[in-house]
């Protein structure tokens, strides 16, 4: 305990930490390089399991796709023969639900009824018991299933990545269709349309979507109301705006009603025919109590408006297309 022995004690130096702390130093520096690299690829992986488990869908398990039906849906007409005191008004409202006929063809409109004799093949104000007409069914819809070929998105999806966040690409996600979206449908081996939808739901090329929707009407100069089809214009490539919508198993609740679509009399007519055909990959999708008819053949059916939704009641108006003759044959 001598000054000298403790001067010479504190002077000593441990040689050990020569060794030790270089070994420290390197093991901590390599355990913070590794950690970061593994930290960089870890959680991404992570955030993207959780993206998939949150995807809205990502529980529901895919159903096989429906084969495409062999025929289409048919514009055609319902024959009537004329009775003593009946006038065209009377006749659409009785025969084809239309209520709102003496709005729609108003002889105020003198062009309308003009148009409605060259429709029916008889003059309105000269109508006599025994004529036969031609009656179409207005604002026709038309019930459709099929496979996604093409989505055109009427906006830009706009995607903003955060660090350490793998965001999905638009062909993966998606392209946003709740500002409206054009979908190209095949609904038959050598038929697409075009259906226009406005979805919160996750559209993807090769989904299988159901449909029901407005059939395009004649264009008529002047007559931007005009209530009906062109019996002879093709399905193939025509527009086709929706109201009732569902991809695979998913069905979009919010979809736009299809009295929502203009124009159309289904308030007032409180219904709205249908078109389709019987079969899996069309009408039997909807599981309508129809009479039993054979797949493939075309029908008529009137769907009647229930707290803004359109149904098949009990005793509804159904016709099958007879391809001889070209006309809808009540069931």
């Amino acid at each position: 305990n001598t000054p000298r022995g403790m001067l010479r004690r504190a002077t000593r130096f441990p040689w050990q930490l020569l060794i030790i702390v270089p070994l420290l130093v390197a093991l901590a520096i390599s355990t913070f390089l590794y950690m970061s690299r593994a930290g960089g690829k870890i959680m991404p992986s992570v955030t993207q399991l959780f993206y998939k488990l949150s995807e809205p869908g990502s529980s529901v398990i895919a159903t096989p796709q429906p084969s495409f039906p062999t025929t289409l849906p048919q514009v055609g007409s319902v024959l009537y023969t004329v009775q003593s005191g009946d006038s065209c008004d009377s006749i659409l409202a009785l025969q084809m639900n239309m209520q709102a006929a003496g709005e729609v063809f108003s002889d105020a409109n003198p062009k309308t009824v003009q148009v409605l004799n060259s429709t029916l093949g008889q003059d309105c104000h000269t109508l006599q018991p025994g004529l036969v007409l031609s009656l179409p069914p207005q604002y026709p819809l038309v019930a459709l299933g099929g496979v996604v070929l093409q989505i055109e998105s009427a906006t830009s999806q706009q995607l903003v990545p955060t660090p350490l966040i793998n965001v999905p690409d638009q062909e993966q996600q998606g392209p946003d269709c709740s500002d409206g979206c054009k979908l190209l449908v095949r609904v038959n081996l050598h038929t697409r349309v075009y259906l226009t939808v406005k979805t919160s739901l996750s559209i993807h090329v090769g989904s299988w979507v159901w449909a029901q929707a407005m059939l395009a009407r004649k264009a008529v100069s002047g007559f931007d109301n005009y209530p009906y089809a062109d019996p002879k214009a093709l399905l193939d490539g025509m527009v086709l705006p929706v109201c009732d919508f569902q991809v695979d198993n998913t069905h979009d609740d919010n979809a736009t009603s299809c009295q929502d679509l203009t124009p159309n009399t289904i308030s007032t007519d409180r219904g709205a025919w249908l078109l389709s055909m019987i079969g899996p990959g069309a009408l039997d999708h909807w599981q309508y109590a129809l009479p039993h008819l054979s797949v493939s053949t075309r029908v008529m059916v009137w769907l009647s408006l229930n707290n803004g939704n359109l149904t098949f009641q009990a005793g509804n108006p159904v016709y099958r297309y007879d391809n001889a003759s070209h006309i809808y044959i009540k069931v």
